[in-house]
């Protein structure tokens, strides 16, 4: 079986959020989509190792957020590469409360459901919502999975369902890479040459945790 053949099938961007005993908190999700239209619902995948899919299950309500092409980067990085358990993930970035759920105000379009059923896989479960409220909030265009990686070339989550565990390859020069996201730096300025309050453009992590690859 070649893995890869699920990396053609379109995926989003998304923020999961929901509560946790009255503070916001969430992660980044490829997995979600429309259901049925009428009434409406909506399924999302959720790794079991997520602090997030425990607080889905305590609440009984999430909300996707869906990331746009114009959206920061570092959105990605601060819910997908941190874990809510030990991180306020909402402390620097903007949201709203919407349908009584928390939603990103740097997304394009948000859906907010009531949990109405489960499916339970291996490693992840499927929460399948009643969807209470959603809207479009600008018309820039949603990221796709394929965008994130060509494009801002952010890497995987290993609890994202695409996960795929890639063998590193030997690059042909001195490369730095993101020990918390594993963005490699390729830039034009030397990376030595960075100013000390460069931040990593996917996880925002400072150019300190960077690790010299050779």
């Amino acid at each position: 079986m070649n893995p890869l053949a699920f990396h053609k099938i379109s995926y989003g961007v998304y923020v999961l959020s929901t509560w946790d005993n009255g503070r916001p908190t969430g992660c980044t999700i490829n997995c979600a989509c429309q259901i049925t239209s009428n009434p409406a619902t909506f399924l999302v995948s959720v790794n079991k190792d997520n602090y997030t899919h425990q607080c889905i299950r305590d609440c009984g309500y999430f909300a996707v957020s869906v990331l746009s092409e114009k959206s920061d980067a570092t959105i990605i990085g601060t819910f997908g590469f941190r874990s809510g358990k030990d991180t306020d993930k909402f402390s620097s970035v903007p949201f709203r409360v919407r349908e009584k759920l928390p939603v990103l105000d740097d997304v394009c379009a948000y859906v907010v459901c009531k949990v109405i059923n489960t499916m339970d896989s291996p490693t992840h479960t499927m929460f399948l919502g009643e969807v209470l409220g959603a809207d479009v909030l600008n018309n820039d265009p949603p990221m796709t999975y394929a965008y994130y990686h060509s494009v801002i070339k952010g890497k995987t989550a290993k609890n994202s369902p695409t996960y795929i565990e890639e063998k590193a390859a030997k690059p042909n020069k001195e490369t730095y890479v993101c020990s918390v996201c594993g963005y490699i730096y390729d830039g034009e300025i030397p990376f030595e040459e960075l100013p000390d309050d460069w931040t990593c453009p996917v996880c925002g992590q400072k150019k300190s945790v960077f690790k010299k690859s050779v």
